[in-house]
């Protein structure tokens, strides 16, 4: 085999590894709560319920109390069962949104399956939090 088809094939297997919206390009906004959303989904994927509350934006803290959220979001992943996969389908940026305050937010929508549900829309909602992060204050599923 030679050097120029060893290097095709390394770059599609590096295209194809790299998730989807890495190939897109995000504003830098954006890119940042899909990062930052990626990481909390993966708590959840992890089963890891407690920890994703304390790290969720301080507005949903502070709206729902842990130990209901977390019941409440064990409950949902745990009937969908584990996640088999993820890609991101949407991004939009908003200053304001339904029912929250003012300020700085990316709704982020996955088409992600599950063991128990094999076609899903996941929507993530990060919001730049007072300290400059962004940090989960929405989660759904359908």
């Amino acid at each position: 085999m030679g050097c120029r088809t060893v290097c095709l094939l390394v770059l599609c297997l590096a295209l194809w590894a790299t998730p989807a919206w890495t190939q897109r390009s995000l504003p830098e906004k954006e890119a940042a709560a899909v990062a930052a959303a990626e990481e909390w989904v993966s708590l959840l994927d992890s089963g890891k319920y407690e920890q994703s509350w304390r790290e969720a934006a301080g507005y949903l803290r502070d709206l729902v109390k842990e130990p209901r959220r977390t019941q409440a979001v064990r409950a949902v992943r745990n009937s969908l069962g584990g996640v088999i996969s993820r890609t991101l389908k949407d991004t939009s940026f908003k200053t304001s949104l339904l029912g929250v305050p003012d300020g700085r937010y990316v709704v982020i929508q996955f088409d992600a399956s599950f063991e128990n549900k094999k076609s899903a829309i996941e929507t993530v909602t990060p919001m730049l939090d007072k300290d400059g992060k962004w940090r989960v204050a929405g989660y759904y599923v359908k």
